[in-house]
């Protein structure tokens, strides 16, 4: 009934580096979630406390359930469908690789219209428009709900995460990778030293990494894997999608682990740029989501450098800037994931394998634009739009419930042999078995009762 055979382009191309392999994976994880939302949950959750927690989820969830993924994909030098069905030929478990194909399309519908709006304001900056702007929950209100040109910036974006997934593996995604994280970290660099010799930055900091263990309670645990299992892109088919470029000879853990690492320190370093900026205006507090940096920095921008109001024109352009360049990592992940199923399972050639998703892609992301427009009133999924609807469906329901099936597969489905076997990289790492035993326990045992637990929180149903 599911003896389901896919054809294998050979000629898939891989990874030429392994920096190119951590700065490509990195970039995948990194994206605008770490940004705006990991600064926010930490510091109205305990601060230092919460950075303690969230650390010590990254280490339990992360780094073992980004192995399992890399294990999957490294394997079988695959897209994500065909993957489950070489590993489990004539079983119903590739239908887990087509619900994380679905997710990262419907998640690339409505998360390109959050990119346009950066390249929205990157432009912005540059032309020194933002500076001009005094109400700036207003002049974002106007450009979200307008027909024309969030669908213009979205379909921009789109089109530029098209042209380097075209280029291939090598020269397209890696090369750009190698381009693209250490531009965007420089940046967080200038941006955590701007941010540092703003008038707030003592109060800002302290916000931040002051700890108070009186705010952790089960919840914020809870919010803490979350944020985990949401910001490493666990579970959607991306990091298998890149480990199937992945050579035989490297260090899966080692390279989960610098992955992780090097989302951390984006998400710990983001949250150095924004609370100085914020507690620089007296009476303005941090929110979560599109109003922080779309709203209220703005503002921030526009009057905590008033005299000198060309480091305010600097310092917009280059947190906008810094916000492309996230998203665009993430964008070129989702992208590809797809493109590699096409490419694979119809032996096309790549570029009209992308051309199919960013076409599929731009139809979707015109509807999740418009829904937050002119059919802002047009609500058919139980109440919500577009826009909100794949963002719930994908973040409730497909992502955790895809979480639980790959730790089972690769916990319970896969021989222990074969799970080893990659581990070790064929017995060539000094990988001890109580390491390769915890890990297989972990997998059929603790992720999947942790990841149940953010489904039922995310849910309310708690």
């Amino acid at each position: 009934m599911f003896n389901v055979q896919y054809s294998m382009n050979l000629d898939r191309g891989s990874f030429a580096s392994k920096v190119g392999i951590i700065l490509a994976t990195a970039g995948s994880a990194v994206g605008l979630g770490n940004i705006w939302r990991f600064p926010v949950e930490t510091g109205s959750n305990g601060g230092a406390a919460f950075i303690i927690i969230y650390l010590a989820c990254v280490l339990i969830l992360g780094i073992p359930m980004m192995t399992a993924e890399f294990i999957i994909g490294r394997r079988t030098h695959t897209n994500i469908a065909s993957a489950y069905q070489q590993l489990a030929p004539g079983e119903p478990w590739f239908l887990t690789g087509y619900a994380g194909m679905l997710c990262v399309t419907l998640i690339l519908s409505y998360y390109s219209v959050v990119a346009g709006w950066t390249l929205k304001y990157a432009v912005s900056s540059a032309l020194t428009e933002m500076s001009t702007v005094s109400d700036t929950a207003a002049y974002f209100a106007d450009f979200a709900s307008s027909t024309w040109s969030p669908l213009c910036y979205s379909i921009i974006f789109l089109l530029i995460t098209n042209l380097i997934i075209e280029r291939g593996v090598e020269h397209g995604i890696e090369s750009f990778s190698k381009v693209l994280m250490p531009v965007l970290l420089l940046i967080m660099g200038v941006l955590v030293f701007g941010a540092l010799s703003m008038p707030g930055a003592k109060t800002g900091v302290e916000y931040l990494l002051k700890p108070d263990f009186s705010k952790i309670t089960a919840d914020v645990v809870l919010s803490a894997l979350g944020q985990a299992f949401f910001s490493l892109s666990l579970a959607i088919g991306c990091l298998s999608t890149y480990a199937s470029y992945f050579k035989d000879d490297v260090n899966l853990g080692q390279t989960a682990a610098s992955v992780v690492s090097l989302d951390t320190a984006v998400a710990i370093l983001s949250g150095f740029i924004i609370f100085p900026a914020v507690f620089s205006v007296a009476g303005v507090q941090p929110d979560a989501g599109p109003g922080l940096v779309f709203i209220t920095l703005p503002n921030i921008f526009n009057h905590v450098f008033g005299g000198l109001p060309v480091l305010g024109y600097i310092f917009s352009l280059l947190f906008y800037l810094l916000l492309v360049l996230a998203a665009l990592t993430s964008t070129i992940s989702m992208h590809e994931e797809v493109t590699a199923f096409i490419y694979d399972r119809y032996q096309v050639s790549r570029k009209r394998a992308a051309s199919v998703m960013t076409i599929v892609s731009i139809i979707l992301s015109v509807l999740c634009c418009l829904s937050i427009g002119p059919l802002k009133d047009f609500t058919p999924f139980f109440g919500m739009g577009f826009f909100d609807f794949f963002n719930y469906l994908t973040a409730k329901f497909i992502m955790p419930i895809s979480g639980i099936f790959l730790c089972l597969f690769v916990g319970w489905r896969l021989k222990r042999e074969l799970v080893v076997e990659e581990i070790t990289n064929k017995g060539t790492l000094p990988v001890p078995a109580w390491v390769c035993s915890l890990f297989i326990f972990f997998l059929r045992w603790i992720a999947p009762v942790i990841i149940a637990l953010i489904f039922v929180n995310e849910l309310g149903w708690g």
